[in-house]
Parts: structure tokens; sequence; C-alpha cells
């Protein structure tokens, strides 16, 4: 590919020049960062770490590679199942079963999202309102969670506080890579265990049974219709919700972070077309991929870049590197350029969403309900940040986390956006 650096700015859509005050990374891991300089390096533990853009999407793209994160390992051992969930099955079983599910994620679709997630959205700031402070993240996961729960089926919980049981769920530990021998205690396996139990009885179970009386348009409806096991819907409950639950309520505050600091990439935002401001709030997921390390396993021995990986190797993708290399996205990748001109055939959040046949089937639908919630919260001229959020890592999820982000209303706030 050839170099397609801009041109020394780094634009607003409606700006010839440079923020006053650009903002770098927020979240950016520093110890994972390339040590070489090399495109591909080969540690001490045998994993082959990808750094550049190019040699990471040859990776994401090559079919004879497999999943090897996010709990893949987990699943593998949650008893034989005939159908493997979407998230790890490969090949044609894989492409057919995106095929089948797509319709769920497509524009049209979450078009008719639209009314419910704005109804969300203006309770949330409603909540804010009243409370006049609030922690960020908390409004967040509510969002993230009830968006995910329409689109998935888990609807019909015996009790409330199903995001408590997912958070739980996914905060509940992990291998630090995958197929590590690190050994968990055993007080942290009973605790997975009980969060996954409590998670079947009390939100997948009692969703399946109501469908199986009256079918919706929903994927634990469609999951029946293809004959799925209890155990296999809950699989696919874990990796199509939680997934999104969890990543989208980080992208959520990472994107309210650069925005409450940034005057001008806020008023930017506020002010312009839906595009525009899709643009914005990609350019910041570039910047701040919520999962920062993708893992493959090499189904056969592969060449990547000059390098030879041979079969059964671990391949970890570096995707906040691969986002800001300078050979792909131009000078100045460390700041919030939303006009950011890209090579043809690459999307404006590089590799945040993924690529290949792995890439995030609901993208769309997570820019759009960040868009809503975004734009109503940013109109309240006085909104403003009490409390940084602090940053740490999830070993399961391999990304963020942005804890206590505290946000409070003063006197004379603004109107909120309409629909």
């Amino acid at each position: 590919m050839t170099q397609h650096p801009n041109e020394g700015t780094c634009p607003f859509p409606h700006s010839s020049t440079p923020s006053a005050a650009p903002t770098p990374p927020l979240t950016r891991r520093h110890d994972q960062l390339s040590k070489t300089g090399a495109s591909i390096e080969l540690d001490e533990r045998g994993v082959y770490r990808v750094h550049s853009f190019q040699a990471a999407r040859e990776i994401l793209r090559d079919e004879g590679v497999r999943q090897a994160g996010f709990m893949s390992e987990m699943a593998s051992k949650m008893g034989a199942m005939k159908n493997a969930p979407v998230l790890f099955a490969e090949g044609d079983t894989h492409h057919a079963m995106r095929r089948d599910t797509a319709r769920y994620f497509t524009p049209t679709s979450v078009a008719t999202y639209q009314p419910m997630i704005a109804k969300l959205a203006d309770e949330l700031v409603a909540e804010l309102s009243a409370k006049g402070e609030v922690n960020l993240d908390d409004l967040s996961l509510k969002l993230a969670v009830e968006v995910a729960a329409q689109v998935v089926g888990l609807t019909s919980s015996r009790l409330p506080g199903m995001e408590k049981r997912i958070t739980s769920f996914v905060d509940g530990g992990g291998d630090s890579e995958p197929g590590s021998a690190q050994i968990r205690n055993r007080s942290q396996a009973l605790s997975q265990q009980l969060n996954l139990g409590l998670f079947y009885f009390l939100d997948v179970k009692p969703a399946i049974e109501a469908r199986k009386k009256e079918r919706r348009d929903d994927l634990i409806s469609h999951l029946l219709d293809k004959n799925y096991s209890d155990l296999e819907i809950m699989t696919e409950c874990l990796t199509y919700g939680t997934a999104g639950m969890v990543t989208t309520r980080e992208f959520i505050s990472a994107a309210a972070w650069h925005l409450l600091q940034n005057a001008d990439l806020r008023s930017e935002y506020l002010h312009g077309t839906e595009k525009e401001r899709h643009a914005i709030l990609h350019e910041i997921l570039r910047l701040e991929p919520v999962v920062s390390t993708l893992y493959r396993r090499a189904e056969q021995d592969l060449e990547i870049d000059g390098v030879s990986v041979p079969k059964g190797s671990l391949l970890a993708l570096n995707v906040q590197e691969a986002n800001t290399d300078e050979a792909t996205v131009g000078e100045r990748p460390l700041e919030v350029c939303p006009a950011r001109s890209l090579p043809r055939g690459v999307q404006a959040p590089v590799l945040a969403f993924g690529d290949g046949h792995h890439r995030c089937p609901g993208a769309f639908l997570a820019i759009r309900e960040s868009d809503v919630f975004l734009r109503r919260l940013l109109i309240w001229n006085d909104l403003r940040i009490v409390t940084p959020p602090s940053v740490s890592y999830n070993e399961v999820v391999k990304g963020y986390e942005l804890r206590g982000f505290r946000v409070a209303l003063g006197k004379g706030a603004g109107q909120a956006a309409s629909a």
C-alpha cells in the first residue's frame, strides 16, 4: 500500500485549521507497544505480537486462522454443542450464521430501534437532571444493556439487575493470555459459575420460555426457529449480548471524556449532521479502541509480512497500534482528526470493530445508540466533569474500563435535544 499521510493538519469537518487543543489518547496501553519497531515480534512466551495495520488486517481476513480470545476457551469447555457460537465458528458454518442474523444489525433494522433508544436516553438524561451529579459510566451501562437486551431478546428477566449480573460475570476473571497456564483460585471460579447460573436462570431461561409461547423479532426467537438448545442460546447471549453491552458502555464514556475536554470538538459534534457526528465518533473510536488486543490461532503455517508463523501459534493483534499506524492513517495519528483522509478500503474506525469475517456485526448499532445518547447529554451547556474516570483493563474483554466518571449539571441548564 502507498503511504497516505494527511497534509499536516487535522481539521474538523467545518474548519480549515487544527483543533486549538488536540486531545491525545486517554486509554493507550504503553506496555503493549512494539519494543523494536517491527510490525511483528515474537515474545518470550512464543506469542506473535502484531503491531502494524497491514499485518493485522491480513491476519483478520485470513481463513487460515481461528478466534482465540474473548471467552473462546471457556465456550469450548461448555459441553458438546451442535451449533457452535457465532463468535467462534469458522468457515461456511460461520458465514451462514452471519447471513442469518445480519438483518438484526442493518441500518434499516437499527432505525426501528431509534424510538426505544431515544426514550432510554431521555430517561437517563432526566436522571442526571434530577440528581444533579451521577456516574456517567453507570448511565452508559444502563443504556448499553437495555439496547442489547432488546436486540437479543433478554427482556423477560425474573428479577431486575441484569446489568450487574453481566458485569460481575465479565469481571469474574480470565487468563491474561488465551491458553496461558494461569490458574484462578477456587473462589474466583465458583464466583464465575454462580454468576453464569444466575444469568441463565434469571435472564436467559425466562426469555426462552416467553419466546416459545410467542416468537418476537429478536435473536432468541431466531435461534429457537433454528432448534438451538438452551445451552447454545445462553452461549449466544453471552457472546452477542455481553460483547455489545460491555464494549458500548466503555465507548460512550470514552467519547464523552473527549468531547467534554475539547470545546471545539464538542461544538462541531453538536452542530454537525448525523454523518459528521458519526465521523467524529468513529475517529474517537479509532484512537480509543475498546478492545485493544484481538487474538487468533494459526490453523496452518502462515507467512505474514515476511515472518513465518507455524501452525498452532498464537497471534496477538495490537489494535491500538494498528489504528495509529502512520503509514495508513497519516500524520498526527495520536490526535482526534474527524476529517482524516484514509486510503481506499480502510474504514473510519480502522480496526476498532475488527475486520474480515468476524468483524463486529453490531458496529452501526453501537455508533447510533452512542450518538443518540451523547447528543442529549452534551446539549446541556453547563455539563462538566467532576471527577475524570480511572482507567483499568479487563482481561476477559482485553480492553479498557472507565470507572468513577462523575459528571454534574450546574444552575441554568440547557434544554434537552429533540429526537
